[in-house]
């Protein structure tokens, strides 16, 4: 009974490792197969989830064509890198990522997530763009984002190269991702200015005041008060009626 009972495990073992050899003998082949097809097709689909349109279905192509110097189209696809295509499309600037992949019938999908700038800063040279990461864009011939312009006293250290990935600036870019996801505060806010003290005011597209806003602290509880203030008092008392709005401090909304 018990040469028996070897004979069987034996057996099974054999049976399993056989079976193992089988899948790999086929998945070889269907390798073999795929890399064998050529590719007769390149779709593009690109991310437009916050309208941005900063990069189209020719730039893609540009990159991953060298400028139509070596076409995807004909080629099998064995000569066809995908992760050197990823690389091209995610060297440009406002590609957030990118995913390139070979279909069964082999033609080549990519799919391009764009970056997305949440505030534009204003420079004596070139203006440039900053994403909700707190990258530093460059400004785009081919798409303008409307976002909110940021000014700042001369005596700060530059806002870009940085400026919004140290532990202070990291709470500023908290800031405009706070405005960025608020439908009516990114509406509203025409304007930012950050002074010399590292305190921000903002103009807004109503009205002729200012907003004294303060050290970029306690934000929802100070755009809290502000809410009061846009949705109860000002449309009854008049858009021009003050000509400051400070909610610096807590507890407290001061007008004149």
């Amino acid at each position: 009974m018990e040469g028996m009972g070897l004979k069987s495990r034996i057996k099974s073992l054999i049976f399993a490792c056989c079976s193992v050899l089988s899948i790999g003998g086929l998945a070889a082949f269907a390798t073999s197969k795929q890399n064998e097809k050529i590719c007769e097709k390149v779709s593009i689909k690109i991310d437009n989830e916050y309208n941005n349109y900063f990069i189209g279905d020719s730039e893609v192509r540009g990159l991953l064509t060298r400028e139509g110097e070596r076409k995807l189209e004909g080629l099998p696809n064995q000569n066809i890198d995908l992760k050197n295509l990823e690389k091209r499309i995610e060297s440009h600037k406002f590609v957030r990522d990118a995913e390139v992949y070979r279909g069964l019938d082999g033609n080549i999908q990519v799919f391009v997530k764009q970056n997305r700038p949440i505030a534009r800063i204003i420079r004596q040279d070139q203006d440039v763009y900053i994403d909700a990461e707190g990258n530093i864009l460059p400004l785009s011939d081919r798409y303008t984002a409307r976002v909110i312009p940021i000014t700042k006293s001369a005596q700060l250290k530059p806002t870009d190269r940085g400026f919004f990935r140290d532990s202070l600036g990291h709470s500023y870019l908290s800031l405009l991702q706070f405005i960025e996801n608020d439908e009516f505060w990114k509406a509203q806010l025409a304007h930012m200015h950050i002074d010399g003290r590292g305190k921000v005011s903002f103009l807004p597209q109503v009205g002729e005041h200012t907003i004294e806003f303060g050290k970029p602290e306690k934000v929802e509880e100070k755009f809290k008060k502000l809410a009061i203030l846009y949705k109860k008092v000002l449309p009854t008392m008049g858009w021009d009626r003050y000509k400051r709005v400070n909610v610096e401090f807590e507890d407290q909304i001061i007008c004149e």
